[in-house]
C-alpha cells in the first residue's frame, strides 16, 4: 500500500506542505485552549485579535469592550509588551516574564511570516497567569537573583558616589558564593538581621567568609551610606586595643598627636563597626567595650569627656565564646550583649555542592588579578576538590586554585593536577573524589564507625548513589518525561532537579 491510499484510508494528508499547514493549525489550537490567553497583532503593532480566555484581562488593562482594545497599537493597550521587538527581530523570545496593571504573566512571543519569509505580525501567548504559584521554585530563586543584583548595584553606586577612599561595604550578599540549602537560609537570616538595629555575632570557622558576611549586612542595612570600620582584635597589640576602640585625646602623653586621634567607635559613627576574632579580646578591655556599648557613649585616653557615637556591632569569631565564658576567659555579660542575633556561617566542607560554584568565581577573579588566561576546570578536577575536608575553608580553597592557575599551561586544570597541587600543599591524605568529604554536613568523622579493617563507610555518598539511580531508572521508563518520573517517583519535580544537580 502506497502513501496515498494510506492517505486517503486514514483522511490525513500525506505531502510534506498540507502535514506542516495540519501541524500549524493544530498547534495554534492547542496554545488557545490550554494558554491562559493569546493575541496576535499585524505588521504595524495593531491588535488584530484575541481569544476568550485574554478578554478576562481587559478590565484590569483598564477597558471594558473589547472594541476598544482591539485595533489600537499593542505597546498602548500592553503595558512592558516586547511584541514589536519581536517583529523588528523576526526572532522569538520563547519565555518572559511580563508585568503590567493586570499582573505578572509567564508569556511567549512568537513571529508570524508569510509564505516569502516576511514578518507580517505577531503572536503572544499567555502560559501562566500566575507564575509565583505554578513555578514557585523558579520565582524564588528568581526573586532571590534579582535581589543580590540589585544589591550589588547598589553597593556599586553608593561607592561610585562616595569614593573608594571612604570606608564602604566591598561585597554584596552576591559575593557570597552558594545556592545550597546552608547558604541559602543563612542569606535569609542575614537579610533579616541587617534590617535590626541588635549587634549581630557571627560564628564560623576561619576562612569561611565571616567579614564578607559582614560586609554584606551592612550594605543591606540602613545604614549603608554610613561608614564600616573594620578592627581585627587579634592582629592589634593588647597595650593600643584600648586607644584603637576609643581614641586619645590632644596631648594625652609624651608623644601623643597634639591634635588627638579618633578612635573606631568615633570612626564608625552612623554606621557599623566589625569586630574580628572577638574571642581574642583582652578580659580587662571586655568591661570598657561592654559599658561603651550598654551606654552609648565613649571616653577617649587621656579626656574626661564622654562622647556620644551611634554604631551597630557585628561581632564574628572561631572560637567558642561559650566555653570561654566557663573558662573565665570572656565576659558573661558582654557575650549576652553580643550574642542577641547569632548567624553560624558554615564550613566549606558543609555546603560542599557549592564548590563548583566557587571555583568558577574565585578562578576567574584571580584570572583577572594575576592577568593570566582562565583555565577550564574539568569534571574531575571539580570532584576532586568538592570532596577535600577544606580544613581552611574558602581560604584554603582559594590558595590551591591560585597555585593551580599559576602553573598551568595547557589551559586545561586535570584531576592530577590538583592532587599534585594538594600534596605540596600539605594535605596529609587526600579524599577520593567519589568519596564524601570528612565533617559533612550529614555525616561527619565523629559519626563515622571504623571497621577492624580501618576502612570507613559513609553513608550519605550511598543515600545520594540511590537516589540518583533511581531518578535515572524512571527517566527511562517515562521516555526522558521528568513530569512523569517525578509523579512514578512520588516526589516534586524540584526534588528530582536536585537529585539530577
Amino acid at each position: 500500500m502506497n502513501s496515498d491510499s494510506l492517505g486517503y484510508l486514514t483522511g490525513l494528508p500525506t505531502d510534506g506542505q498540507s502535514i506542516l499547514s495540519l501541524a500549524a493549525r493544530s498547534l495554534f489550537d492547542v496554545f488557545a485552549n490550554a494558554s491562559e490567553g493569546m493575541l496576535l497583532v499585524d505588521r504595524s503593532g495593531r491588535v488584530v485579535w484575541i481569544n476568550d480566555h485574554y478578554r478576562r484581562y481587559l478590565p484590569a488593562l483598564g477597558f471594558e469592550k473589547e472594541e476598544d482594545f482591539v485595533g489600537r497599537p499593542v505597546v498602548e493597550v500592553v503595558q512592558n509588551t516586547l511584541m514589536g521587538q519581536v517583529m523588528e527581530t523576526g526572532k522569538p523570545i520563547l519565555i518572559d516574564l511580563l508585568s503590567n496593571k493586570a499582573g505578572t504573566f509567564l508569556v511567549s512571543r512568537f513571529p508570524l511570516r508569510d509564505d516569502a519569509g516576511l514578518v507580517i505580525g505577531a503572536l503572544g501567548v499567555v502560559l501562566f497567569d500566575q507564575p509565583e504559584t505554578n513555578l514557585q521554585p523558579l520565582m524564588a530563586k528568581f526573586a532571590l537573583m534579582q535581589r543580590e543584583l540589585d544589591e550589588a548595584r547598589d553597593a556599586l553606586a553608593a561607592q561610585r558616589k562616595t569614593g573608594p577612599a571612604l570606608r564602604q561595604a566591598r561585597y554584596s550578599f552576591a559575593s557570597f558564593v552558594g545556592a545550597s540549602a546552608v547558604v541559602t537560609d543563612l542569606k535569609r537570616q542575614a537579610r533579616r538581621a541587617a534590617q535590626t538595629r541588635s549587634p549581630i555575632l557571627l560564628l564560623g570557622e576561619t576562612g569561611t567568609g565571616k567579614e564578607l558576611l559582614a560586609h554584606a549586612i551592612h550594605a543591606s542595612s540602613p545604614r549603608a551610606r554610613g561608614p564600616l570600620v573594620s578592627v581585627n582584635i587579634a592582629a592589634v597589640p593588647d597595650a593600643l586595643l584600648e586607644a584603637e576602640f576609643f581614641g586619645v585625646a590632644p596631648g594625652a602623653f609624651t608623644g601623643a598627636d597634639r591634635k588627638g586621634r579618633e578612635g573606631k567607635f568615633k570612626l564608625a559613627d552612623g554606621g557599623t563597626l566589625f569586630l574580628d576574632e572577638m574571642g581574642d579580646m583582652p578580659v580587662g578591655l571586655q568591661a570598657k567595650l561592654l559599658r561603651a556599648l550598654q551606654e552609648g557613649e565613649i571616653e577617649p585616653l587621656g579626656s574626661n569627656q564622654l562622647v556620644p557615637f551611634d554604631v551597630r556591632v557585628i561581632a564574628a569569631t572561631s572560637r567558642d565564646l561559650a566555653k570561654l565564658v566557663g573558662e573565665g576567659l570572656f565576659r558573661e555579660d558582654l557575650f549576652y550583649r553580643l550574642n542577641v542575633l547569632p548567624l553560624r556561617v558554615p564550613a566549606l566542607r558543609e555546603r560542599a555542592s557549592d564548590i563548583p560554584n566557587l571555583v568558577e568565581v574565585l578562578s576567574e577573579e584571580l584570572a583577572l588579578r594575576s592577568a593570566v588566561p582562565q583555565p577550564e576546570f574539568k569534571s574531575e578536577a571539580v570532584a576532586l576538590l568538592s570532596a577535600q575536608p577544606w580544613r581552611g575553608n574558602v581560604r584554603e580553597l582559594r590558595n590551591v586554585i591560585e597555585q593551580l592557575l599559576l602553573r598551568c599551561e595547557s589551559g586545561c586544570v586535570d584531576a592530577s593536577s590538583v592532587e599534585s597541587v594538594l600534596r605540596e600543599s600539605g594535605l596529609s591524605q587526600i579524599v577520593p573524589a567519589h568519596v564524601e568529604p570528612a565533617g559533612s554536613a550529614l555525616m561527619g568523622p565523629q559519626h563515622l564507625a571504623d571497621d577492624p579493617s580501618g576502612e570507613r563507610w559513609p553513608l550519605a555518598p550511598r543515600i545520594r548513589a540511590m537516589e540518583v539511580q533511581a531518578v535515572q531508572e524512571a527517566l527511562n521508563k517515562t521516555r526522558g518525561n521528568k513530569a512523569a518520573a517525578a509523579h512514578l517517583l512520588g516526589i516534586s519535580r524540584a526534588k528530582l532537579y536536585q537529585c539530577l544537580s
